[in-house]
C-alpha cells in the first residue's frame, strides 16, 4: 500500500464518516453521496421510460390497433422521450461527474457542496409532477418530445402547464449543476494538474457545462413563451394573432441541437478513459481530443435548423445548415480515429467495460454516418419524419449515451463498492444489449426509407415484418438491463475485493486511493503520480 493511500485511510478514520439513518441522503453534501443518488435516480427513470418504450413497440408488434388507444399511444412517445432525455441519460452523467470529477482533480469535494444536494433534491419533485400528470384529465402530455406548437398549446391537454413547471425546475437543477462543475475544475485542481493534463473526461464536462449553461435558459424562454399562450392571451406561436408557429422551432432547436451534444459530450469523456486503460497505452493525440470536443461544442449552436429542413426556409438557409452539419463529422471523426488509434497495437483485454466502450465507438460511427445522410437537404425531405430518423438518434443515444454510462458504472463500480463485479454477467449483459440494440433498431432504417411515419400507433402491412423483428429486439434490449441492475447490487452487497487500481491499465489520481474510496478522499492536495507529471 503506498503512503498516500496509509494518509488517506487515517485521515478517513480521523473524521467523521457518514451520518446514519435518512438524514444521510436528504441533507448530505458529500459528492460522493449525491452522485449515487443521481445514479440510483437515473436508473430509476431509465427503467420507467424503457416500459413506456416497451409498451410502444408492443403496440407496433402488429398492424391495427391492439393494446392502446392512439391517445395514450401519443402520451407514451411524448413521456418516454422526456423521461430518458431528462431523467435517465442526463442525471446519470451528471452522477458521473460528482462521483468522479473530484476524485480525478484531487479536489477534497465539489466546490459548493450544498447547493449539489439542492440540485439533485429538484429532481424527484419535478418528474413526480411530470410522471402525475398521466393520471390527470385529458392525460399526460401527448405532443411529442419536441412538444411543438400549436400542438402544446392549442390543442394541448389541461396538464400542459404541469410539464411547463416540471421543465422549469429540471432547467434549474441542470444549471445548477454545471455551474459547480465549472467551479470545481478551474478552482480545485491538485498542484500541477495543469487544465492539457485534465482527465478527458473532466474536459467533456466543462465543455458540457457551458453548453448547459448557454442553452437551459433557451428551453425556459420557449416553455414560458408557451405558458403565456395557453393562460395569457398572448400569440407567439399562433398565426392568427400574428405569431408563428416556425418560431418555435426555432428556439426549441437552438436549445435541442446542443442538447444532443450534452448527451454525448460526457460519453466521449467515459470512453476516453477506458479505452487507453485496457489497451495500457497512452491515449492518442490527447490535445486534439480537447480541441475536437471543444469545436464540436461550438458548431452545435450553427446546426439547429437541420431539424427543420421542410419548413420552408430560405435556399441559402437550407445550404448553410447542410454545409455546418457535415462540418461537424469532421471533430467526430478526429474522436473515432484517436480511438482508434489508441487501440493499435495495444495490449488489450476485453473486460466487460472494454467491451461496452467497442460497442459505443462502432455502433456511435453508425449513428453519426446515418446523421451525415440526414444533413443533406434534399435527401431529409425524404427521411424527415420517418422511422429512418428514430433510427438515427437511437444509435447515437442508446449505444451512444447509455452504453457510455454502463461502460463508466462498470469501469468505476469496484472503486465506488470495493468490490469486482461478476464479470461473466457483465458480459452475459454486455452480449444480449449487444444483439438486441441492433435487432431494435437496424430495422428502422429500412422502415423508414421505404416510409413508414414515425409516432403512430398503426401503420401499412408491408411494414409488418420490420416492425414485428423491432419489437422482438426491444424486449431482448429492455429485459436484459434487469441483468445489469441485478449485477450492480450484487457488486455493491459483497464480491471480491477490488485493489486500489482496479484494472491493471487504469491511471490517474482516482485509482491511487484505497477502493471503496473512502468517504471524505483527499485531506491534502494529492501529489500527481508519475504518469500525469
Amino acid at each position: 500500500m503506498s503512503t498516500l493511500d496509509t494518509t488517506l485511510e487515517t485521515h478517513s478514520d480521523e473524521h467523521h464518516g457518514p451520518a446514519s439513518g435518512l438524514g444521510r441522503w436528504l441533507f448530505t453534501t458529500n459528492h460522493k453521496d449525491i452522485g449515487s443518488m443521481y445514479l440510483w435516480f437515473s436508473l430509476l427513470m431509465f427503467l420507467v421510460g424503457g416500459s413506456m418504450a416497451l409498451m410502444i413497440r408492443a403496440e407496433l408488434f402488429q398492424p391495427g390497433l391492439q393494446l392502446v388507444e392512439p391517445g395514450f399511444f401519443n402520451q407514451m412517445t411524448t413521456m418516454h422521450g422526456l423521461i430518458m432525455v431528462f431523467g435517465a441519460v442526463m442525471p446519470a452523467f451528471v452522477g458521473l461527474a460528482n462521483w468522479m470529477i473530484p476524485m480525478m482533480i484531487g479536489a477534497p469535494d465539489m466546490a459548493l457542496p450544498r447547493m449539489n444536494n439542492w440540485s439533485f433534491w429538484i429532481l424527484p419533485f419535478a418528474f413526480a409532477m411530470l410522471i402525475s400528470t398521466l393520471f390527470m384529465t385529458g392525460g399526460a402530455p401527448n405532443f411529442g418530445w419536441t412538444f411543438y406548437a400549436p400542438l402544446s398549446t392549442t390543442y394541448a391537454p389541461p396538464s400542459v402547464t404541469y410539464f411547463i413547471f416540471a421543465i422549469h425546475m429540471m432547467g434549474i437543477s441542470s444549471i445548477m449543476g454545471a455551474i459547480n462543475i465549472i467551479a470545481t475544475i478551474l478552482n480545485m485542481r491538485a498542484p500541477g494538474m495543469t487544465m492539457m493534463k485534465l482527465p478527458l473526461f473532466c474536459w467533456t464536462w466543462l465543455i458540457t457545462a457551458f453548453l448547459l449553461i448557454a442553452v437551459m435558459p433557451v428551453l425556459a424562454g420557449v416553455v414560458t413563451m408557451m405558458l403565456m399562450d395557453i393562460h395569457f392571451g398572448t400569440s407567439f406561436f399562433d398565426a392568427g394573432g400574428g405569431g408563428d408557429p416556425v418560431l418555435f422551432q426555432h428556439v426549441f432547436w437552438f436549445f435541442g441541437h446542443p442538447e444532443v451534444y450534452i448527451m454525448i459530450l460526457p460519453a466521449f469523456g467515459i470512453i476516453s478513459q477506458i479505452i487507453p486503460a485496457f489497451a495500457r497505452k497512452r491515449l492518442f493525440g490527447y490535445a486534439s481530443m480537447v480541441y475536437a470536443t471543444a469545436s464540436i461544442a461550438i458548431l452545435s449552436f450553427l446546426v439547429w435548423a437541420h431539424h427543420m429542413f421542410t419548413v420552408g426556409i430560405p435556399l441559402a438557409g437550407e445550404l448553410f445548415f447542410m454545409y455546418a452539419t457535415m462540418l461537424i463529422a469532421v471533430p467526430t471523426g478526429v474522436k473515432v480515429f484517436n480511438w482508434v488509434a489508441t487501440m493499435f497495437r495495444g495490449s488489450m483485454t476485453f473486460e466487460t467495460p472494454m467491451l461496452f466502450a467497442l460497442a459505443f465507438v462502432v455502433l456511435f460511427t453508425i449513428g453519426g454516418f446515418s446523421g451525415l445522410m440526414l444533413a443533406i437537404a434534399p435527401v431529409d425531405f425524404q427521411y424527415h419524419d420517418t422511422y429512418f430518423v428514430v433510427a438515427h438518434f437511437h444509435y447515437v443515444l442508446v449505444p451512444g449515451a447509455v452504453f457510455a454510462i454502463m461502460a463508466g458504472v462498470y469501469y468505476w463500480l469496484p472503486k465506488w463498492t470495493g468490490h469486482m463485479l461478476d464479470e461473466r454477467m457483465g458480459r452475459f449483459h454486455f452480449w444480449l444489449s449487444f444483439i438486441g440494440v441492433n435487432i431494435t433498431f437496424f430495422p428502422m432504417h429500412f422502415i423508414g426509407l421505404a416510409g413508414m411515419p414515425r409516432r403512430i400507433p398503426d401503420y401499412a402491412l408491408q411494414f409488418a415484418d420490420f416492425n414485428m423483428v423491432a419489437s422482438v429486439g426491444a424486449f431482448l434490449f429492455g429485459l436484459s438491463q434487469l441483468i445489469f441492475v441485478w449485477n450492480v447490487i450484487a457488486c455493491v452487497r459483497g464480491g471480491r475485493k477490488a485493489e486500489a487500481r482496479a484494472w491493471e491499465g487504469a491511471e490517474g489520481l482516482e485509482w491511487e486511493v484505497p477502493s471503496p474510496a473512502p468517504y471524505h478522499t483527499f485531506a491534502e492536495p494529492p501529489k500527481l503520480p508519475e504518469s500525469l507529471r
